[in-house]
């Protein structure tokens, strides 16, 4: 869970100790210039409540350009204390508040550089830049976001002159008009003040308002549209700064500003953990359908790697579902496998190894060739057997089958141990792109194998409980709950809150997602695994690799 999805309550900008602090110096560079005067303000509630200014000398001639600049000259300066012994005092004044400063990344520079010269250790407290805030915030309203030009246009009540205090003072005003402005996006705690300043300036920002009710918690969000209709579902460790995440700059998927131009609300199931608002958002993607989920994703693109044993000569195929009828009841199956080309990978790895045949002609138990059937290609190249050709022969060809089925039954290192020493002889012939070919086919292999045998093994187990390791992370949520879970055949059956069954509070959009959670089917999962289960069985087989080291109970 990364600092800012943690599930805490962030606190209200009324509350907040700010610190706003400006600094003048005798040039732009940290490393070989020095400060000669530092302001600071403190602010609680709109309202100064302390102030500290000094002069500082800086051990150096101040250039004429930044006297006529600043107005400081080195008269000034002369008996003023040394930055060396203003430290301490600057550090106590500041204590545990928010810094905030106008281009903060210049005056904080300044105060790290100078502690560290004489060996204190960095300031570490969070930090506000008026200037992101106002581009954020104003930015469309003024003609750039200086200081001087942001307190002229806004009216400020003070006018900054380049001495520390009078820049203080209107970087002060500004926070606080800033902090108006913002509390009608619904911006009202420190967090969410702070995530302002990374966040776009578009046409859908009022919209940041639909956040306010959020909770800080895991769960599902729904971006609904006017109609009432789910167009996206997600999950979050932190429903409000997940949900508030899609106005800012880290998320640049293309669909994500005709989504927020058609979302008019935002639902959400809370759930006590992880765990619980996955499952509950895939089985909701499942049901529902929403069109910014389902088209083109996992379920959609998954297909299977098929063993046709239902033919007298078996070949590999990739197929998009599971055959049915009597005549395919006996054919072998990997999967689902999440795209096509890695599933061409995993036909190419065997098919490398064992020569069947690669010819598409469907071959049932009477099929005869004519005499005039040519040889294919792969066959001609010695890499393939050609029984459309009549030139297989139908007991070496079985064995050949034999060795796919042990393959795609678990037993594949025969193929693997082959497909490695193909690999290293083409790395010895410097042919690296070549190797690397059958790298991924080695790779796409055993990883296809080992999601299918992760899934059924999980699937066979039945019914257990699952309870968290309580030394392991996640083994209670936020509130120092117990979390423990019941899984029957791979697929959540309930989660369990110190021992009582967990029931979520559903949104007010008509679907029962209170059954979706509590009856999640109604026959245990066939092999192969259906595309719309597979996700959900893996991802609870990650959490408890993840808890216990293993799949199984």
């Amino acid at each position: 869970m990364t600092q800012s999805e943690q599930t805490v309550e962030s606190i209200a900008l009324n509350e907040v100790e700010f610190c706003v602090v400006d600094l003048e110096t005798t040039g732009g560079s940290s490393e070989f210039h020095a400060i000669t005067e530092i302001g600071a303000v403190k602010y609680l509630g709109g309202h100064e409540i302390a102030r500290y200014t000094t002069l500082v000398n800086p051990g150096c001639a101040i250039p004429a350009f930044i006297t006529v600049f600043t107005g400081i000259s080195d008269a000034m300066v002369a008996n003023a204390p040394p930055i060396e012994q203003t430290l301490a005092p600057l550090l106590e004044f500041i204590g545990t508040s928010v810094l905030v400063a106008h281009n903060a990344r210049f005056d904080i520079g300044f105060i790290n550089a100078a502690l560290l010269r004489a060996d204190y250790e960095p300031l570490t407290n969070r930090v506000l830049d008026t200037v992101g805030l106002a581009r954020r915030l104003v930015g469309a309203e003024v003609k750039n976001c200086k200081l001087s030009t942001l307190a002229t246009s806004l009216n400020l009540r003070h006018q900054p002159c380049h001495r520390a205090i009078n820049d203080v003072l209107a970087t002060g005003d500004l926070l606080h008009y800033l902090i108006e402005r913002a509390a009608g996006f619904g911006v009202f705690d420190l967090d969410d003040f702070a995530a302002l300043a990374k966040i776009w300036a578009h046409p859908q920002a009022s919209k940041l308002k639909l956040t306010v009710d959020l909770p800080r918690s895991p769960g599902v969000y729904l971006f609904v549209d006017g109609r009432g209709d789910v167009l996206y579902v997600g999950k979050a460790t932190n429903i409000r700064a997940r949900v508030r995440s899609y106005f800012g700059t880290g998320d640049t998927r293309r669909k994500i500003g005709s989504l927020l131009k058609l979302m008019q609300a935002v639902h959400y199931v809370a759930t006590p953990d992880l765990l619980t608002a996955e499952v509950l958002e895939l089985r909701i993607i499942t049901k529902l359908r929403p069109r910014y989920n389902y088209v083109g994703t996992r379920a959609a693109k998954y297909c299977y790697v098929r063993l046709t044993l239902g033919e007298q000569w078996p070949r590999l195929m990739i197929t998009n579902r599971v055959a049915t009828g009597a005549m395919n009841a006996n054919d072998i199956y990997l999967g689902p496998i999440s795209t096509r080309a890695i599933a061409r990978n995993v036909v190419d790895a065997i098919e490398s190894v064992v020569p069947l045949r690669r010819c598409t002609v469907r071959m049932g138990r009477n099929y005869q060739p004519s005499q005039d059937s040519p040889m294919c290609s792969a066959a001609q190249l010695g890499l393939a057997q050609c029984p459309c050709s009549g030139t297989a022969d139908p007991q070496i060809y079985a064995a050949e089958v034999q060795r796919v089925v042990s393959a795609m039954s678990g037993n594949e290192q025969e193929i693997i141990d082959k497909l490695t020493e193909k690999m290293q002889r083409h790395s010895q012939a410097q042919c690296f792109e070549e190797a690397g070919d059958v790298l991924a086919r080695i790779e796409a292999l055993q990883s296809v194998l080992r999601r299918t045998q992760t899934a059924r093994e999980l699937v066979d187990a039945g019914s257990f409980d699952f309870v968290v390791n309580p030394d392991a992370a996640g083994a209670t949520n936020s509130a120092g709950q117990q979390i423990s879970y019941q899984i029957v055949c791979g697929l959540l059956q309930s989660t369990h809150i110190d021992g009582a069954v967990f029931s979520p509070i559903a949104p007010p959009l008509g679907a029962d997602f209170v059954q979706l959670l509590s009856r999640p089917r109604e026959s245990a999962p066939a092999m192969p695994i259906d595309t719309e289960i597979i996700d959900e069985i893996l991802c609870i087989a990650r959490h408890i690799r993840a808890s216990t080291g293993s799949t199984g109970r």
